[in-house]
């Protein structure tokens, strides 16, 4: 039944209802009403014709054929009929109203209809019918979201950065527009694709772009909305999802975080999720199973391809493996672009200077620049958002947000000036080392100050000596403190620089064979199966030999790097403090302002940059006393020009 039908019907039952109640209320007017005893009076004197006695009302007419009314007292009168016989007037009687069958059958069966009505309504809600989506009844039905061809508006033109992967999903929106093409050849179309990428870089909408350039039916659903905790409920969403599917065939289905459901099945430790593996079992043999699904293609997206069954990769359910990467220089160009249109611009934003300068970036870190940007112009009262703003932009993403409010003394700033400039001219000097960026001693994020290193191309991979040099600038700082204020006066703002260079020691030694007393050995296993009953579970046995000689190699190589750190900073004592006082003076230098105090020149003032009447602070023995979470971690942004390969491990940032 239609909404049009059912309005009528209710229109209808309102009208109906509408009318007996007005028949019901309303009053007939036409007779004359008077009083009981007038009718009395008017009885005796043989004014009255006739009357008509029904219960308590008495209507009737008189002698000159005028109609009245009146109505009897509750007391009785055993006279009144006798009166009335006796002065000729005629009496009739009207007899009691009786209800009809259909009625009487309504009212005695209303109680019975309200409860059941009552019922209805409750089991409805609970199946998630009507207004109760989603009640407890409803978690064996799918949760997947059905969008139409005209819902969905993202296209191939809105996805950059990722051009290989745009290519492999290309072909199934052909397949979906001309399966001839591809049959004739004996071709068929995959049952699976597998996204897989870091996060933020596009997977999610590259399968909105494939819905939206196919203009076929559309499932979304997310991996976490499978599993629930009544046992085979995620069984039973994935028959349903697919039965839906079925019906709506061609047509895509997205399964966003399929890690969250496709988890390997037979973990060994804490156990397994049985219904889980349920879940598992049957989106398997729902992709190939006995019954074969055509027309129906799975597209699934996922940062932890490493944690996936194997028996959901496999040909013929998962066929192809579309990688989404981190973009290159040119991509990240492209993405600026992309986000960029949505943005009133200045004439001097160049967006390919904006993608040198933000390696590692993904899609998502690169929408997020643009929109800082728009708001540091909005602070502004701008109406355009110029390079100004974008650079800004870039700097707090990168180095985190400017911390001005907070109030350091003058020794503190100092302090924290002499240990941004060891890290900045150890990596000035070391060969193979990322150029320096910036410099700024103002507070950013957790850390007091910050050295920015920006490699000058993507880079994939590190050497030996790039490995070797960074170590030495990570220990750039300490030295510096140690050289100012000696021995007893190093702060605790070096503690996150000697975990990282800890971790690349021993990384070199234990994981990259970069040693020649350890050789081309692993001897840390692979962690990342060890909640999974992989391979990695229980770790890797060394004898108490091996690890001496670890242990001894990772120190060698810290102590290497210290020395050679430690005598270029006293070769180049001077610039050590030139640089300082340079940043006491200004807070950030760039560059330019670096390779004029390596060249022995003052550094240029900053443009726009007006020279106040007193000096930097100066004088006396600095002193800081900084929390280990507070540490001028110098190199919070050299991490991500390393995030496509990730030699390090870890993620970026203090």
């Amino acid at each position: 039944m239609n909404d049009m039908a059912k309005n009528l019907i209710l229109w209808l039952v309102i009208a109906a209802v509408l009318l007996t109640v007005f028949n019901n209320f309303s009053v007939d007017s036409s007779p004359q009403a008077m009083s009981y005893s007038q009718f009395v009076q008017q009885v005796q004197n043989e004014q009255i014709r006739s009357v008509t006695i029904d219960g308590y009302t008495i209507t009737g007419e008189r002698n000159d054929g005028s109609a009245f009314r009146t109505i009897r007292p509750a007391a009785e009168d055993p006279k009144l009929i006798d009166d009335l016989l006796s002065h000729n007037v005629t009496v009739v009687g009207k007899a009691p109203e009786q209800q009809s069958l259909w009625m009487r059958l309504l009212i005695a069966s209303f109680p019975i209809l309200l409860i059941l009505a009552i019922f209805m309504f409750f089991m409805r809600q609970m199946q998630g019918g009507g207004a109760g989506k989603g009640g407890p009844m409803s978690f064996g039905k799918s949760k997947a979201k059905l969008l139409s061809q005209d819902q969905i508006k993202t296209t191939f033109a809105d996805v950059a950065g990722c051009d290989e992967a745009k290519e492999e999903v290309e072909e199934l929106v052909d397949f979906l527009r001309d399966p001839t093409k591809f049959q004739r050849l004996g071709g068929t179309i995959p049952r699976g694709v597998l996204m897989v990428g870091p996060p933020g870089t596009g997977k999610t909408l590259l399968a909105k772009s494939i819905a939206g350039e196919a203009k076929v039916p559309f499932f979304s659903i997310s991996g976490s909305d499978f599993v629930e905790m009544f046992v085979g409920v995620g069984a039973s969403r994935v028959r349903d999802m697919f039965e839906q599917a079925k019906k709506q065939a061609p047509c895509i289905i997205f399964i966003d975080e399929i890690d969250a459901v496709g988890r390997s099945r037979g973990a060994g430790m804490g156990g397994g999720n049985d219904e889980r593996e349920q879940t598992l079992n049957q989106l398997l043999v729902e992709m190939d199973g006995f019954e074969p699904n055509e027309g129906i293609i799975v597209i699934a997206a996922t940062n932890r391809p490493d944690v996936l069954d194997p028996a959901l990769l496999r040909p013929g359910r998962f066929d192809r493996q579309v990688v989404v990467p981190l973009p290159d220089i040119r991509g990240r160009e492209h993405i600026l672009n992309v986000h960029l249109r949505k943005v009133p611009l200045a004439d001097d934003v160049k967006p390919s200077l904006i993608a040198r300068g933000t390696p590692g970036f993904s899609g998502a870190d690169l929408a997020n620049l643009v929109n800082e940007a728009a708001l540091f112009a909005a602070r502004r009262n701008k109406r355009l958002v110029s390079m100004e703003e974008l650079d800004m932009a870039k700097d707090k993403i990168m180095m985190g947000a400017e911390r001005k409010s907070m109030v350091m003394t003058d020794k503190e700033k100092l302090n924290t000036a002499y240990h941004e400039s060891g890290h900045a001219i150890i990596g000035l000097v070391m060969p193979e080392h990322d150029p320096v960026y910036k410099v700024t001693i103002i507070p950013r994020g957790r850390a007091l100050g910050v050295t920015m290193f920006l490699p000058e191309e993507d880079r994939y991979s590190l050497s030996r000596q790039q490995i070797i040099s960074q170590i030495c600038s990570l220990f750039g700082g300490r030295i510096a403190e140690e050289m100012t204020l000696g021995p007893n006066g190093v702060t605790t703002g070096a503690s996150n620089d000697i975990k990282r260079a800890t971790e690349l020691a021993h990384n070199m030694v234990a994981k990259w064979g970069l040693s020649e007393e350890m050789g081309p050995i692993m001897y840390d296993e692979d962690e990342s199966h060890q909640f999974l009953g992989g391979p990695g579970q229980g770790g890797k046995l060394k004898s108490g030999e091996t690890t001496s000689k670890l242990d001894k190699e990772v120190r060698k190589i810290i102590d290497g790097c210290y020395e050679q750190a430690k005598k270029i900073l006293e070769e180049n004592r001077d610039k050590l403090d030139a640089m300082a006082e340079a940043l006491m003076k200004y807070e950030t230098i760039d560059s330019q302002q670096l390779n004029d105090i390596m060249e022995g020149r003052d550094p240029r003032p900053p443009e726009g940059w007006d020279d106040p009447s007193s000096g930097a602070p100066s004088g006396g023995e600095p002193h800081a006393e900084s929390a280990p979470d507070s540490s001028s971690d110098t190199e919070d942004d050299d991490t991500p020009s390393r995030r496509p390969s990730d030699p390090l491990g870890g993620p970026a940032g203090s």
